[in-house]
């Protein structure tokens, strides 16, 4: 009877780690010789990735981390032999998401590369993650930049094969600092299907770039303020995308596009307000962006006069709407922001 119990205990487990299987990292705790478990966690995000990626079998594959500052000294890759798809997900999250009840901004992973240049891939730039595999979620993250004087373009998240589809970015934060950390451009990804919601990217140079084979990317309810070149860089072709519910104030551009793609999709529901420039190209004489006077683009709802202002570090500790909307700031209604839930 001990050993038939045995056996069914043992066919559970292992039916459950088919259905998802965990990494836990803990800067702080953790060690790189544990197992992994929320108990014994491992110590960097590079072990807990490189052993998920060489996981066989089915299911679900979470990368949980605890609290506290990653260093990145490379580039990561997150590159499973375990076959994705759109209900079986690689996902790298934090233990504690902004709308849990005991989440606050000290809970928030921060993730910074102090890497050299570690990718020639059109150019010569430094990638935090390198995303090289479908169906991969990243949520509830605060990304840095990077501080390495030898690095001129850093990009946190980057995914290079235009074949790939569905990276989703929700809840996380992009925080450059173009005089100490600058990060170039918080997500620059090619392929179909990828997303980004409920986020926020203060003072990036470029927030988000889809370029190639970027056929149905959302963004929503996310705030971009503070680029001192373009909040997006969208594609040299007509894809649909969805693009609602965003704030994108205080901008050099609010757009860099080709001046003669006309997209079909529209912008709704946002303000796009107190940009320098609103749609822009790149101008390979001037070597910077220009205006464009006939844009070709689709409006609705969007509101392009509006007083935002967002709550800055004003104390010894981050405010919990930190970079979201003050009280008196227009666009409430939106909810954009790391919080799902209102708060």
């Amino acid at each position: 009877m001990k050993k038939i119990i045995f056996v069914l205990i043992y066919a559970l487990y292992s039916h459950y780690t088919c259905i998802s299987q965990s990494l836990y990292v803990d800067p702080i705790d953790g060690n790189d010789i544990h197992i992994g478990s929320l108990e014994k966690p491992l110590r960097s995000i590079e072990k807990a990735i490189n052993t998920a990626n060489s996981w066989t079998g089915i299911g679900e594959i979470q990368i949980v981390l605890y609290p506290g500052l990653y260093t990145l000294t490379d580039k990561v890759i997150i590159n499973p032999v375990r076959v994705m798809n759109d209900t079986i997900r690689f996902e790298m999250k934090a233990l504690f998401l902004p709308d849990d009840t005991d989440w606050s901004p000290e809970k928030m992973p921060k993730i910074q590369s102090i890497s050299p240049n570690n990718s020639e891939t059109q150019f010569t730039h430094s990638t935090g993650f390198l995303i090289a595999s479908e169906h991969v979620s990243i949520k509830g993250i605060k990304f840095l930049g990077n501080p390495n004087p030898a690095v001129t373009y850093y990009y946190p998240i980057s995914k290079e094969n235009q074949n790939l589809s569905d990276l989703n970015v929700s809840q996380c934060m992009f925080i450059g600092n173009k005089e100490a950390a600058p990060i170039q451009g918080g997500i620059w990804a090619h392929g179909p299907n990828n997303s980004v919601s409920y986020s926020i990217f203060y003072e990036c140079r470029n927030a988000i770039l889809f370029f190639n084979n970027v056929e149905g990317f959302s963004i929503k309810n996310t705030i971009v303020y503070g680029s001192y070149e373009s909040a997006f860089w969208f594609s040299r072709e007509n894809y649909s995308f969805t693009f609602s519910n965003n704030i994108i104030t205080n901008n050099n551009a609010f757009l860099v596009k080709p001046k003669e793609v006309k997209y079909t999709s529209s912008f709704e529901h946002s303000i796009i307000a107190n940009n320098m420039n609103y749609v822009s190209q790149w101008s390979r004489e001037d070597k910077k962006v220009i205006s464009i006077k006939n844009p070709f683009i689709i409006e609705n709802n969007i509101v392009k006069n509006a007083n935002i202002e967002l709550n800055t570090n004003k104390d010894l500790k981050l405010p919990n709407n930190h970079l979201h909307l003050s009280k008196s700031s227009d666009g409430q209604t939106l909810y954009a922001g790391i919080f799902k839930n209102k708060k």
